[in-house]
């Protein structure tokens, strides 16, 4: 009864949000506890709502002051440089813009957290693309593709998770799909490029096609000749409702010299994880603030004029919060994931590594990190022992879908509602637009796998 309550649960929140019948705020929230009052939970309803509040605090205490350090750097042109660089290489072109999306993606995300990966490429990217007219579904789609591949990393969730739930070592989990790591990487290019030569064809059929010599294909007739120079003071900021404008406010070389030694320093602190991620942006945003904006009416008017980004992105991750602590608390997850074990046939048991990549990126859309991880995963691996094949092969099969190229979709993890937040995109249309070239980038990382010898078939 717990595991069909909640696969009904899920499946028609999925059903609801991606139709647009109600918002993702109201269906994380009520659909789970109409689910807990329905199997008998009332009682228990209270406390399991706390305990998933509880659970996710940290990330929306992080989050909302990740979102005002973000959103104060932008405003003192911290990015600007970097925006003139990939105007500059990108010459007004949609194509290049995608692509330098996707490379500027892979870079920062070397950090192997999801949510300042978004929080910094959307920044940065947002104007780039609000200027040329570029739809920002191909932002939060091609960023979706680069975070999901370099989630794989060893000091990335998944691989940890892995790692912890079957006590393997790295060299077990993540050295042998290194390879494979590399067929994804090259596939995120591939597909940036595709993506970017779909949007060029789009905007050049609105406006009226030039000719781009060098390409030989249609780029957008009104499309600037961006690079040369720096970008405009009106360039709109993340955020921004349509007409809004940035008002000029250059920030002195000192200044921005300061904003981008603290930045660097933050980052560095955020990868040796040299205190909790939410003490680091509470402590990096009250430094920022005092040293750009000295004076209380300063600060006042930037807390009013990003207070909005902040509400919608942490309202969205404590119903998240809601939504898995009901479902856990309940045993829905539990008897779910026992419920999706059981009827896997013997048969394909041998071949369960490749079963277990392939499904994993769609289940990410299902079972939270943790309960898939620590609650599925460990019992798959068991099951594929069972049948002569190494826990370790499981491992990496799991994490070359569950949670890398799944994550940023999922309307279970956090940092997807950061990445549509920021970009200005529904869920559901973010999940229709990226779902299958995410897909594919799972397929395209099992077959390397295969062929590498990660995995067996």
């Amino acid at each position: 009864m717990p595991a069909a309550l909640g696969f009904a649960t899920i499946a028609l929140f999925l059903l609801l949000t991606m139709t647009r019948r109600v918002s993702v705020l109201v269906a994380l929230v009520l659909l789970p506890v109409l689910a807990a009052l329905a199997g008998g939970f009332a009682g228990e309803l209270g406390g399991m709502v706390l305990d998933g509040l509880s659970k996710v605090a940290p990330t929306g205490i992080m989050i909302a002051f990740a979102v005002l350090y973000f959103s104060l750097m932008v405003d003192a042109g911290l990015f600007d440089p970097l925006i003139r660089g990939l105007l500059r290489l990108a010459k007004g072109d949609p194509l290049r813009v995608t692509v330098a999306t996707a490379v500027l993606t892979l870079c920062v995300a070397l950090d192997g957290d999801g949510a300042s990966t978004f929080l910094i490429t959307v920044s940065a990217l947002l104007p780039v693309y609000r200027k040329l007219g570029m739809s920002p579904l191909v932002l939060s789609g091609v960023v979706c593709l680069g975070a999901g591949v370099m989630n794989m990393l060893p000091w990335g969730g998944p691989t940890v998770r892995a790692m912890t739930a079957l006590k393997l070592e790295s060299s077990d989990v993540f050295t042998p799909v290194l390879p494979a790591m590399g067929f994804g990487i090259a596939w995120v290019l591939v597909a940036s490029w595709l993506i970017g030569r779909r949007e060029r064809r789009r905007l050049g059929a609105l406006t009226g096609p030039g000719e781009d010599t060098a390409a030989g294909e249609p780029v957008p007739a009104t499309a600037p000749t961006l690079g040369d120079g720096p970008v405009p003071a009106t360039a709109p900021l993340p955020g921004d409702g349509p007409g809004a404008v940035r008002v000029a406010a250059p920030a002195p070389r000192r200044l921005t010299v300061f904003n981008l030694l603290l930045t660097v320093v933050l980052l560095v602190a955020l990868i040796l994880e040299v205190m909790p991620l939410p003490v680091l942006f509470v402590l990096g945003f009250a430094v920022a603030l005092l040293v750009n904006h000295p004076t209380w009416e300063q600060q006042q008017a930037l807390l009013d004029r990003h207070a909005k980004n902040v509400v919608l992105v942490t309202t969205m991750i404590f119903a998240a919060g809601v939504f898995t602590g009901v479902l856990t608390g309940t045993g829905m997850i539990d008897d779910m994931a026992e419920a999706l074990v059981s009827v896997i046939p013997d048969s394909v048991g041998g071949h369960l590594p490749v079963l277990v990549a392939v499904t994993g990126m769609p289940l990410s859309l299902v079972f939270t990190p943790d309960a898939y991880y620590f609650g599925v995963l460990p019992v798959l691996a068991e099951t594929a022992h069972g049948f002569g094949t190494d826990p370790a092969e499981v491992a990496r099969a799991a994490v070359l879908g569950q949670m890398t190229t799944g994550f940023p979709l999922s309307p279970l993890t956090a940092a997807t509602f950061i990445l549509v937040g920021m970009s200005g995109v529904q869920l559901g249309e973010h999940q229709r637009f990226i779902f299958r070239w995410a897909f594919a980038t799972t397929l395209v990382m099992t077959a390397g796998a295969v062929l590498t010898g990660a995995l067996s078939l």
